[in-house]
């Protein structure tokens, strides 16, 4: 008993010192300024709503002289008051049903989040304590219990109330918060939501874009985690599809007239056409407003679902800009019934009504208000109150007024989205109840397989049920289930079309789901669409036009990389795509069309038989050969001739024979370059020329000697005339009984004496070291031909550098040391000739052969120099026709040169033929005297006699 006692007087004392410690230590901060529909008494069950019926919170003075007062609202919202009717009436729907918690009765508790975080947050802890003072961590408030929260508007605000009540496991059902934030379960996890995920809207955004091919986009975002993470995740997508945003802006929460007359300035001088908005309609009113006054066309507006089908937005005279706007609705739905709910409310049911019907019919409902508006009207006109405001005062609402007369967006219910996602959020949670309600003992999902108690269970046991409630909304039979707390992503696209009325109205032109395959997930009827623009074409929207084929994209140095100057591609080089990031090099066998666009094949060039030059040169070059053969011909009959005869005939045969060669090997030069006629043009041509060469440099190697035996001859006659004058007498006797030893006695050819080509007392050299000097100096080239064929022969080659559009068929020399030192041998041979010619060209008289010769090697000089810058300067065939024209040139030239006069004198002048013709004529007045080989005997006794006459 007295341990009762004790403890009794014990517990006494502890409940006294908590009651003074509780009363000394807590303390009521403040008492928030809520309002709302609230009908909670004799319900099972309340479910909580949040809806942000005003659009913003009263500015406040700021003055922290006095107990702050949590702040008023503003700015009614027409369209976010039909979404609380539409929890209104989805609860008094399920209420009335018998196959959903039949036996349960649901109450409610609704707050104006005023679209502001404050007073979202002020809501839930209003919600969560059960009375107007906040005491967080307690439940001060009696009776049903609290089921979840539908809400809380936007996403800004439902991040802030989903922090709070995640805190407590407390459910939270929402109807428009999309941000794709909202999914993390680890920061919310007890969040879900009946609108679809924004990371779905994003990507159709991207999709659309991509779709009509717009590479320059400007982006407009509200400055809340909605329009931040929204337009993020747009930006991330199609700017990896190449697509490049020429602005972003963002719209502020607080009114700035500065700030919205900044993006509107960007808007104008942006060159975008196409403009993204991820934006509530709250915030993008201000700009719209600014844009009208700046009267802004010819842009294509993409809303997202916040503002698509606003009322807020599409008010009159609109159509100009925003007409031809593209967005994505969510589903849309009728509700049968929710019209008639919406018409029939009692204006002096509750305070939002009341401010509701005030709005709306621009009125009042309370008589003291419009007595004393009255009172200050008729102050205002008389200047004093002496008449008496009798009868009912003007601007008082008689509640009486018609709902159905008035044609706004309250009552509009032709676009119900939003409106619908409510609808369901409200069957989500009473699905959840239902199921829990129903549960089977023994059967439970909880700890010993336990159900709740519907009229006490804890927050997080509804939460059970609710992420696994699955049930199709009445109606419509669409199928909800939450799969990570996020519905399917399922959108309308949403053209804004202007009507016969001048009005705009919302056309669906297609659909996407994000649960489809990448490819299904967007359908789209193009032919719907009307822009906001004078033609049918969508409109094009891009920094710089597309690069065509054939040219490539050049980025421009410090802009994007939608921002570029096409550069036509480089000759070889293509592009046969639009916006090629690089030419293509053709292949060394193509080269690049007119149009860039296309590799062809290069032309393949060579001199050809068939063509007319070539058929021009094969008669040159054959009528040459015939030509040297005839006279050749001429020679053989006419072999027994002295002028034939005269310095070795066999040296002539082999000069025309070289000449019939370098005639024939022109020839070779034409066709296609192979092996054999590449070895066979060169090596034929120089052998051809230095078998020429020696020839012509053997016969003047004899004239040489016999000119400068004359000259010595000449020399010892001036000397012997000298000394006669001196002894006459002497000199005669001497010359009368012996041969004077300075006089060089010769002997003529005769007819007989073929054979015979010089006069060994003449001649220090005969026709053997002739022939020797000829074939020794063909042997050498015949060596040097065969050690180049062997070691780097000519061989064929595809000169791919020469000319770009060709492939120039060619013969490659192999060596560069050979051939210079080849056809060099033949130009040191040449230039022997040429000195030994010139050193013998006043040896003869009547027949001057040497002069020929002279001439002959000068026309082979200015051919062959006048070939090489003519050789350089051309390309392709040309440049082996050149070759073949110095060719023929130098051929024809010796063989004019040297042989025409001896023809000429066979042919023409066979008297002048004979050895009489072949006797010098009378001395010249400069005592110097010339002669033929054949009489050049008789010109130094002539020389004696006319020393010793004198």
């Amino acid at each position: 008993m007295e341990i009762s006692r004790f403890l009794l007087g014990l517990c006494a004392f502890l409940y006294l010192y908590r009651s003074v410690s509780t009363e000394s230590t807590c303390k009521l901060k403040a008492k928030f300024n809520l309002s709302g529909y609230k009908d909670v008494d004799k319900k099972k069950v309340v479910i909580g709503g949040m809806f942000p019926v005003h659009m913003r919170i009263a500015s406040s003075d700021r003055n922290t002289s006095r107990v702050p007062v949590s702040s008023g609202c503003e700015g009614f919202n027409l369209r976010t008051f039909r979404w609380t009717q539409t929890m209104l009436f989805a609860i008094n729907e399920i209420n009335e049903r018998q196959d959903l918690l039949p036996n349960t009765d649901l109450g409610y508790v609704i707050y104006d989040s005023c679209f502001t975080i404050s007073k979202a947050v002020e809501g839930t802890l209003t919600y969560l304590t059960g009375q107007d003072e906040a005491v967080p961590n307690y439940r001060c408030g009696t009776g049903a219990p609290l089921a979840a929260l539908v809400g809380a508007g936007g996403s800004d605000l439902s991040i802030a109330t989903a922090r709070i009540l995640g805190l407590y496991h407390f459910p939270q059902v929402s109807y428009s918060s999309t941000c794709s934030a909202l999914e993390s379960k680890f920061q919310f996890p007890t969040f879900l939501r009946t609108i679809p995920n924004d990371k779905h809207q994003s990507t159709a955004m991207a999709q659309l874009v991509i779709h009509f091919g717009w590479t320059w986009v400007g982006t407009i975002a509200a400055d809340d985690d909605y329009g931040k993470y929204g337009i993020k995740a747009f930006k991330e997508q199609v700017e990896e599809a190449g697509v490049c945003i020429s602005f972003s802006e963002t719209l502020p929460k607080v009114s700035s007239p500065e700030v919205i007359q900044r993006i509107a300035k960007t808007v104008v001088e942006a060159t975008a056409k196409i403009i993204v908005v991820f934006s509530s309609d709250v915030d993008l009113s201000p700009l719209i407003l600014e844009l009208l006054r700046h009267n802004v066309t010819n842009r294509t507006w993409i809303a997202s679902e916040a503002w698509v089908t606003s009322a807020l937005i599409n008010q009159p005279g609109v159509n100009s800009v925003l007409g031809g706007t593209l967005g994505f609705g969510v589903k849309r739905a009728d509700i049968p019934g929710l019209l008639r709910h919406l018409l029939d409310l009692d204006p002096y049911d509750n305070l939002l009504t009341e401010e509701f019907w005030e709005t709306l019919f621009n009125c009042t409902l309370d008589y003291g208000k419009a007595m004393s508006r009255a009172k200050q009207s008729v102050k205002e006109v008389n200047g004093s109150l002496s008449r008496v405001v009798r009868g009912v005062p003007g601007g008082l609402c008689t509640g009486s007024e018609s709902l159905a007369q008035l044609n706004n967006t309250y009552s509009d219910v032709s676009q119900l989205r939003i409106t619908y996602s409510v609808y369901k959020a409200v069957y989500a949670v009473g699905n959840a109840l239902h199921n829990l309600e129903h549960c089977e003992d023994g059967q439970g999902p909880f700890v010993g397989k336990s159900c709740a108690d519907i009229t006490k269970f804890e927050p997080w046991q509804l939460m059970y049920y609710l992420k696994n409630v699955r049930f199709k909304v009445p109606h419509t039979g669409e199928e909800i289930y939450f799969e990570g707390g996020d519905v399917e992503g399922a959108y309308d696209i949403i053209n804004w079309q202007v009507n016969s009325n001048g009005e705009i109205s919302y056309v669906t032109v297609g659909r996407y789901n994000g649960s489809a395959a990448p490819e299904d997930r967007m359908t789209i009827m193009n032919d719907s669409i009307v822009w906001n623009n004078d033609v049918l074409e969508p409109p094009r929207s891009v920094c710089s036009e597309n690069c065509q084929p054939g040219s490539r994209k050049g980025i421009r140095q410090g802009e994007p990389v939608c921002c570029f100057d096409c550069i036509p591609c480089a000759d070889g080089e293509i592009s046969n795509s639009t916006n090629a990031r690089a030419c293509i090099l053709c292949s060394y066998q193509e080269w690049s069309n007119e149009a860039h666009d296309t590799c062809v094949p290069k032309i393949i060039e060579f001199l050809a038989f068939g063509e007319p030059l070539g058929i021009t040169l094969i008669a040159i070059s054959v009528f040459g050969a015939l030509v040297t053969i005839a006279v050749g011909v001429v020679f053989a009959v006419h072999i027994g001739t002295p002028l034939v005869k005269a310095n070795d005939p066999l040296l002539s045969f082999s000069l025309l024979f070289s000449l019939v060669v370098t005639f024939l090997s022109s020839i070779v030069f034409l066709g296609e370059p192979q092996h054999w006629s590449c070895m066979t043009s060169q090596v034929a041509l120089a052998l051809g020329f230095s078998l020429c060469l020696s020839s012509i440099m053997g016969k003047t190697a004899v004239l040489m000697l016999r000119a400068q035996t004359l000259k010595a001859a000449r020399n010892k006659a001036k000397a012997a005339a000298k000394a006669a004058k001196l002894a006459a007498a002497e000199a005669a006797e001497a010359a009368a009984n012996n041969v004077s030893p300075d006089v060089i006695v010769t002997s003529t050819f005769t007819n007989s004496d073929a054979n015979t080509c010089a006069d060994p007392e003449v001649d220090r050299i005969t026709c053997a070291h002739q022939r020797a000097i000829a074939a020794v100096a063909t042997l050498i080239q015949v060596v040097a031909c065969t050690v180049w064929l062997i070691i780097l022969p000519p061989h064929p080659f595809e000169n791919t550098s020469a000319q770009d559009i060709k492939i120039i068929l060619e013969c490659d020399e192999g060596s560069v040391i050979f051939i210079c030192g080849v056809f060099g041998y033949d130009i040191l041979l040449a230039l022997l000739a040429f000195i030994f010619a010139f050193i013998a060209r006043k040896l003869e008289d009547h027949f001057s052969e040497a002069k020929y010769v002279t001439f002959s090697m000068l026309v082979f000089f200015i051919v062959w120099i006048s070939f090489v810058p003519a050789y350089l300067s051309t390309r392709g065939k040309f440049m082996v026709a050149v070759q073949i024209f110095a060719i023929l040139a130098s051929s024809f030239g010796l063989l004019t040169c040297i042989f025409l006069p001896k023809c000429y004198i066979i042919l023409v002048k066979p008297e002048h033929n004979r050895e009489e013709m072949m006797k010098p004529r009378a001395k010249p007045r400069d005592g110097t005297a010339t002669g033929t080989s054949a009489s050049l005997a008789t010109t130094a006794t002539q020389v004696a006699a006319t020393a010793i006459e004198d």
